[in-house]
């Protein structure tokens, strides 16, 4: 699970020449302008958001309209100069970073503001306050491995110190302000057993789930017997996971990958403190089937487009003849 990360770089290039260094932007890196917001939101961690300003601004407010361009920020401004685009000067927005929790946002926020000495506010007010040695932490609900625009971050802190030491001070304090925030957690064991004995895909489609939706820890993980009958042993695949997702949440999530259509790929158990988790105990459902649908549906609306295409083609392995 991934709780904390790094926003794109803004760059301000500051020139008189508005026009010739937009398109010379434009064809230097292939890329078209576009709104901010988006500009942000379908950025990756360390890539860059460019704008292009008048060459008296002096302070780092967003316009409305920027480049976004999938690469560092030393990259781009190394092509910049050795292409010799006319741009008078250059200046940095606040580092960004990304803090992902569960719930309890108001409560994170005040923390953090406490713990680093920062000022709470919005994130349009920390990128329009914040200048270039400055760091604003960025708190969200959502998955750090998906797209997250402005509009997905509940709330910022504005800390007038530089990035470097608040992510050194950041990256410590984490699971020590997460317990504070959330000091229950759930530990659960997952096993996986397959008659067929193909683990190799079946493992992988697991652990694509888990790290796709970024729904826990993995403390641990390793073969284990299994005793389904009296005298009957068998080997399964145990992982512990340390989640705040609710059990019968991974359990319902899980049941989309045990089964493709009506045949059944393998056994997926969770446990919680050594009892098993019933699917009849996850709703109203008439039939595991029935279920099983529910659950896939819900997994290819959450996962990603990748994932969701190696599952398919790991599906369609494990079970060449069946129907979706």
């Amino acid at each position: 699970m991934k709780v904390i990360r790094f926003g794109p770089s803004l760059l301000f290039l500051r020139t008189s020449q508005g026009e010739a260094v937009r398109e010379a932007v434009s064809r230097t890196f292939g890329v078209s302008e576009t709104s901010t917001d988006e500009a942000i939101k379908n950025s990756n961690e360390f890539e860059t958001v460019l704008f292009v300003t008048e060459e008296w601004a002096k302070k780092t407010l967003p316009p409305e309209r920027g480049f976004l361009i999938h690469d560092s920020a030393k990259a781009v401004l190394a092509r910049i100069i050795n292409e010799g685009i006319p741009v008078e000067k250059v200046h940095v927005e606040s580092t960004l970073i990304l803090l992902r929790v569960p719930a309890n946002v108001e409560e994170t926020l005040k923390l953090v503001a406490e713990k680093y000495g920062g000022e709470v506010m919005t994130i349009r007010d920390a990128f329009d306050e914040g200048e270039a040695g400055d760091t604003i932490i960025g708190v969200t609900k959502k998955k750090l491995n998906s797209p997250i625009g402005p509009e997905d971050i509940e709330g910022a802190v504005l800390i007038r110190r530089h990035f470097l030491d608040v992510y050194r001070e950041l990256s410590i304090d984490v699971p020590v302000l997460l317990l504070r925030l959330m000091p229950e957690w759930n530990e659960i064991t997952i096993k996986i057993y397959d008659t067929n004995k193909r683990y190799e895909e079946n493992i992988e489609r697991l652990m694509m789930v888990i790290e796709d939706l970024d729904i826990g820890f993995i403390v641990g993980e390793g073969w284990d017997w299994d005793y389904p009958r009296p005298f009957m042993r068998v080997p399964v695949y145990k992982l512990k996971l340390l989640t705040w997702e609710k059990p019968e949440r991974v359990k319902f999530l899980l049941k989309g990958i045990e089964y493709h259509g009506y045949k059944r790929l393998c056994d997926i158990d969770v446990f919680v403190e050594g009892k098993k988790i019933h699917w009849t105990s996850l709703g109203k459902y008439d039939s595991k089937f029935e279920l099983a649908k529910a659950a896939r549906e819900e997994l290819e609306k959450n996962l990603s487009e990748d994932v969701i295409e190696r599952l398919r083609e790991l599906d369609k392995k494990l079970a060449p003849d069946s129907e979706d």
